[in-house]
């Protein structure tokens, strides 16, 4: 049968939209790369994966060929459920986690945005990107194969923002669905420019569109407009209806040129800036001397001083790219994946709720609700940076021009605590530390890259500043090693047959990712050698320290910072 099936329990539909929204899914984070803007050429895509209860493995689909009437099975990425299925296509390209072996990447945030639009028939957005992967070789192909999917099918999902990319080209997608039993989407794509970098992060970023640009349309485009129903402006593409839909459905009434998606299908609230836009806000600062400006709007402070009335004045709305100040490397947009807002009013391991120790981690998620004594019911929300405790997983993609594969540098768990392993495009199978089914978030499995990090970071945060230090000794070395290593790597698998540069790889990305998670135990079982109990335990020439007789030396007892002692003080009894 080519239709998905439709035989979805109504109850566990509602059920769904009512849990899923709003304070656990402004979530995962992308970043974006220029090929003119990367230090070596390449495109980057990064992509964090962040939801409580997610574990954190490595997807590998090897390449296959399928017999004709062969049907390819359809199941919601997040819950599991059956969706049904579709038709396969004679041959299918091998995918390494959101990279498949034309080095085509894929991420996405989720948004959520208009309420009455989402819907739990069709293809969700998680199946769309390992279908769009396992049958397209460049990026503007896998937009293709999106919106080809949803006009057929529907979209079961909220609002989404995705990253595509190939060696060549970078591109960012806004879309949302029709609502409940409508196929198709309202969506508008765009190319950053190549020497531009973005990013995304639970929030449609996409506004006006090039309405009054005059393009002549190539063959490619009008084959492209007339299946996807869609405007194809060079660079530029979005629905056909993006504008009449909002029109009709009440989100927009002014002129076509002052039309925004973001503004019409995700309109901003406190938390679409203060939780999401901050991330974006933090990316560009690094790479731009000119953000200080943007802080306010991205921070909401100027939201919430305009009484929610309008975002800001004209002009301050934080950009959807800029030129960044300087060539960036892999290396820096790993550093941004593990940014905490450290060195910015909003570093998180700073402040009261940081407790004495300056842990990350917070309770209960992004926020609570309380009444101040005398006040009414208010929404507070903790600083939210880009790695955070509940990742799963999360990448670097780098999309090499100059190379037949690419590098999917992959991390499990919170990206701040992890270290990125290069896992080539060519992989014939995966490691056994990243498998799936080596374990899953409720049960333990000691050969399990995603069990060995979360039990190096979960015990940091207990004492974060005093652990984190080691945390990041270790990571270095291993960032520094494989930086180190890949010039020769691919000097080795340049000289080999295709056939032969694949075991190659394959046996590399392997035995590294192994190897890197033996370390990590061993990192484990020194931080709680060294920390058990509350004390630190005193080390001398990179052992721990003995007395003459062998025997252990007392260790030193960490007294709690002055400032959080004057806090606990009144609670205690004194002399």
């Amino acid at each position: 049968m080519k239709t998905l099936s439709a035989n979805i329990v109504a109850g566990l539909s509602a059920m769904i939209m009512a849990v899923s929204f709003p304070l656990e899914t402004s979530a995962c984070t992308n970043f974006l790369v220029g090929k003119d803007a990367s230090a070596d050429g390449s495109t980057i895509i990064s992509y964090a994966a962040d939801s409580y209860g997610m574990y954190g493995f490595l997807h590998f689909v090897p390449a296959a060929d399928h017999p004709e009437g062969a049907m390819r099975e359809v199941k919601d990425w997040d819950t599991g459920r059956p969706q049904g299925s579709i038709p396969q296509i004679a041959h299918t390209y091998t995918v390494v986690g959101n990279m498949n072996e034309h080095q085509v990447t894929i991420g996405e945030t989720t948004w959520g945005g208009r309420e009455a639009l989402w819907d739990t028939v069709g293809i969700d957005y998680g199946s769309l990107i390992y279908i769009a992967l396992e049958r397209s070789k460049t990026a503007r192909e896998a937009i293709e194969w999106f919106i080809s999917l949803v006009n057929e099918y529907g979209y079961a999902s909220e609002g989404e923002s995705f990253s595509f990319g190939d060696p060549n080209e970078v591109w960012i997608m806004d879309l949302i669905g029709k609502g409940k039993g409508q196929k198709g989407a309202v969506w508008v794509a765009v190319r950053i420019p190549d020497n531009a970098i973005a990013a995304h992060a639970n929030q449609a970023r996409i506004t006006t569109l090039p309405l009054s640009v005059k393009h002549k349309l190539t063959k490619e485009e009008k084959r492209l407009q007339k299946k996807l129903n869609c405007v194809c402006k060079g660079d530029w593409m979005w629905s056909k209806d993006v504008i009449a839909f909002a029109r009709e459905k009440g989100f927009f009434s002014g002129a076509d040129k002052d039309f925004s998606f973001q503004a019409a299908y995700n309109p901003f609230d406190f938390s679409g800036l203060y939780v999401c836009e901050a991330r974006v806000w933090s990316f560009f600062n690094h790479f731009s001397d000119d953000m200080d400006k943007y802080f306010d709007y991205a921070t909401g402070k100027t939201f919430r001083e305009n009484h929610k009335s309008s975002i800001s004045p004209e002009g301050e709305h934080m950009p959807l790219w800029i030129v960044p100040n300087r060539k960036i490397s892999v290396q820096d947009v790993k550093e941004c994946m593990r940014d905490e807002y450290k060195g910015t009013p909003l570093d998180i391991t700073q402040g009261t709720d940081a407790g004495p120790w300056n842990s990350k981690l917070r309770y209960g998620g992004l926020g609570f609700k309380l009444a101040p004594e005398g006040t009414d019911t208010l929404q507070y929300w903790y600083e939210r940076p880009t790695a955070t405790q509940q990742t799963a997983w999360s990448f670097v993609a780098q999309m090499r021009p100059y190379s037949k594969y690419g590098i999917f540098w992959f991390g499990v768990d919170d990206a701040a605590c992890s270290c990125y392993t290069p896992m080539y495009s060519c992989l014939k199978h995966v490691p056994e530390c990243f498998a799936e089914g080596n374990g899953d978030s409720y049960t333990y499995s000691p050969t399990s890259a995603w069990w060995t990090f979360n039990l190096v970071a979960n015990w940091a945060y207990t004492k974060y500043s005093r652990m984190y230090p080691h945390i990041r000794e270790t990571q270095q070395i291993w960032d520094d090693k494989f930086n180190t290593q890949i010039a020769g790597v691919d000097a080795q698998a340049s000289e080999l047959s295709e056939d032969e540069a694949a075991a190659f790889l394959s046996s590399y990305s392997c035995s590294q990712a192994e190897n890197l998670v033996a370390d990590w135990q061993r990192l484990y079982f020194y931080l709680v050698t060294k920390f058990i109990d509350g004390q630190e335990r005193k080390e001398e020439n990179g052992q721990f320290k003995r007395n003459r007789y062998g025997n252990s030396c007392g260790p030193n007892r960490l007294s709690l910072p002055e400032k959080f002692l004057r806090m606990v003080a009144p609670e205690i009894t004194h002399e």
